[in-house]
């Protein structure tokens, strides 16, 4: 039975807080070739974008697949095609509009690639736009918010939710709002790669790990789920261990016998 290994992203392997040579830890890095190196498979699943990893990844982590924007874009370690889904441009705009991209920082996935309205200070590529209908070419994966507080991304989630529901799952990130086509979540990525793998490697193993309300449904469909002290109690709660951090976690995979 093979293992594979599904990692959110901010917060579990990557910080973006911390100081330059602790955003992404040296020994992180060293567990995971490691792991591949062991035969196993490690990927991401996560809510960003394809372009918001690759500059922070590059030449230090080579994933053997890739969840993105919370499920709805799904692709191999070369970038290849796993799985696509898009949320309709007029939903989008709709959500952009009741909002406002002067109260909030929002972020388009669009085939891979960062939207945005405003410049920003970001190592990798992205676009500039004025609305949905000036994007590149392509399918919006997802809809990004970026709120001030807890308490704000929680509302507008539920908003979301209850507004658009029928075309979208909102999911709170922290003090950020991933807004995926309906259907999409991480749990459904992994289930999805799940079978997709089956045609290669038989019956997987999945072992997920996450620090967030976005991560309860990866670790809900993960037969070994991890998360960490600093987790929110209810992600605790859901999980088969709670572990100092991702190297404990892949260790852990490692000993299991399957």
């Amino acid at each position: 039975m093979k293992k594979v290994f599904a990692s959110d992203f901010d917060g579990t392997l990557y910080f973006y807080l911390a100081e330059d040579d602790r955003k992404l830890p040296a020994e992180n890095v060293a567990k995971i070739r490691e792991y591949q190196a062991a035969g196993h498979l490690f990927g991401l699943c996560t809510g960003r974008q394809v372009g918001g990893l690759t500059p922070f990844i590059t030449g230090f982590v080579e994933p053997d697949f890739y969840i993105t924007s919370s499920g709805a874009n799904i692709v191999d370690t070369q970038f290849r095609e796993i799985r696509k889904k898009g949320v309709d441009p007029k939903v989008a705009d709709a959500i952009i509009k009741k909002y406002g991209t002067d109260n909030f920082r929002f972020t388009l996935d669009v085939e891979g690639d960062i939207c945005v309205f405003k410049e920003m200070d970001y190592p990798g590529k992205y676009y500039i736009i004025t609305g949905v209908d000036d994007c590149p070419k392509g399918l919006i994966h997802q809809v990004s918010i970026h709120t001030e507080s807890l308490d704000d991304a929680a509302r507008m989630a539920a908003e979301i939710n209850a507004e658009f529901g029928d075309y979208v799952n909102a999911f709170q990130n922290v003090i950020e709002i991933d807004i995926a086509p309906k259907g999409c979540s991480k749990g459904e990525g992994v289930q999805f790669l799940r079978e997709y793998m089956k045609h290669e490697y038989g019956d997987i193993r999945l072992y997920g790990i996450g620090d967030s309300m976005n991560d309860l449904p990866l670790i809900d469909a993960s037969d070994v789920s991890y998360t960490f002290p600093y987790a929110p109690k209810e992600v605790q709660d859901r999980v088969t261990k709670v572990v100092p951090t991702i190297v404990e976690a892949l260790e852990d995979s490692m000993r299991e016998e399957v």
